[in-house]
């Protein structure tokens, strides 16, 4: 292992954790209505997810070219910057996860964080705009194309088959929202799991181990199996509250918010556009159960979970201000 690699690998593993948050709190949310619609056990779902999340992250660059090069300038940050950022996400997750089971944002935890951290090494100078447009894009995709294209889905599959027994509609969907499941957990891999690796990369151009910012192949697979194993290991919480506590789900709702969402991602992704998986299902989920009737999401889970998707931007940005200033301190 060449010698910067060694003094770079405190930084390398905050990312690897957060790459593991990511999997832990994020990830889930791809199977969330797979698993509650009981289409699939649990078992099953965590395995299908761990392994298509993987093969979305092989699947391009471009998210995590925007990550890695296009929020917070290179040529003026330190791989301090990076690792506070990483310590942002990290403690905003878990404290999400452990207060209820709140599914947050890890992408706007990662630009809150970088922008935070960068703001804290170099001044607003170190922000830039073309990422940052990609991200106010992403978060339009994620909560207007998200809720009216499971409502707008939802909608042509009741005039499509209104006249179809609850029985066989059941059957029907119940097989589709198996492939509806799986493109919901690659398009998740070619965003969520892309970010990471910008990150994973950016630290490497920073510590010398890189020439310039170019993807190395075992960084994407490291990333992903990472990413994998948190699926794998933790998620329960998140999959009963976007899956269960947010509104009643059939098999035909699953499919229809799962198909909405990932629609949406894997446009962004080709777009290179990072967006947040968990606002764009969230809000599929809520499009979909508004169909049925508006008083079928509960608007109150769906309130504590707008909440912390709030609160991640400034929350995280503070965090990883602070963290960056105690060891510019220290240091």
């Amino acid at each position: 292992m060449p010698e910067q690699l060694w003094s770079l690998l405190p930084v390398l593993l905050l990312i690897l954790a957060a790459e593991f948050v990511n999997g832990w709190t994020d990830a889930p949310n791809s199977i969330a209505t797979v698993v509650s619609t009981r289409v699939l056990p649990p078992h099953q779902a965590v395995l299908m997810a761990t392994i298509l999340n993987a093969m979305g992250a092989l699947s391009g660059t471009a998210v995590a070219a925007t990550i890695g090069k296009g929020i917070v300038d290179p040529a003026i940050i330190n791989t301090t910057t990076v690792a506070a950022a990483m310590v942002g996400i990290v403690l905003w997750s878990c404290l999400a996860y452990y207060m209820g089971g709140i599914p947050t944002s890890e992408s706007h935890a990662l630009v809150a964080g970088l922008a935070g951290a960068g703001l804290a090494t170099a001044g607003p100078s170190v922000l830039l705009w073309e990422g940052w447009s990609k991200v106010f894009i992403g978060l339009l995709f994620s909560t207007f194309l998200g809720f009216f294209g499971g409502l707008v889905i939802m909608l042509l599959l009741y005039r499509i088959f209104y006249r179809s027994r609850p029985g066989t509609v059941r059957i029907i969907f119940g097989r589709l929202q198996v492939l509806s499941a799986a493109f919901m957990s690659f398009s998740h891999g070619s965003n969520d799991g892309q970010k990471f690796i910008g990150v994973f990369t950016l630290a490497l151009v920073l510590g010398g181990v890189l020439p310039e910012f170019h993807v190395p192949l075992w960084v994407i697979l490291l990333c992903a199996i990472t990413m994998g194993i948190g699926t794998a290991l933790g998620g329960w919480k998140i999959i009963r509250t976007m899956g269960m506590r947010l509104t009643k789900l059939e098999p035909v709702h699953g499919f229809a918010a799962e198909t909405s969402a990932a629609l949406v991602i894997a446009a962004a992704s080709h777009l290179g556009i990072p967006l947040s998986t968990t606002h764009t299902i969230g809000t599929s989920i809520m499009g979909v159960g508004s169909i049925q009737r508006f008083s079928a999401v509960r608007w109150g889970v769906a309130g504590e979970i707008i909440v912390a998707w709030v609160l991640t931007f400034p929350a995280c940005g503070l965090i990883a201000y602070l963290v960056a200033r105690v060891i510019f301190y220290l240091s």
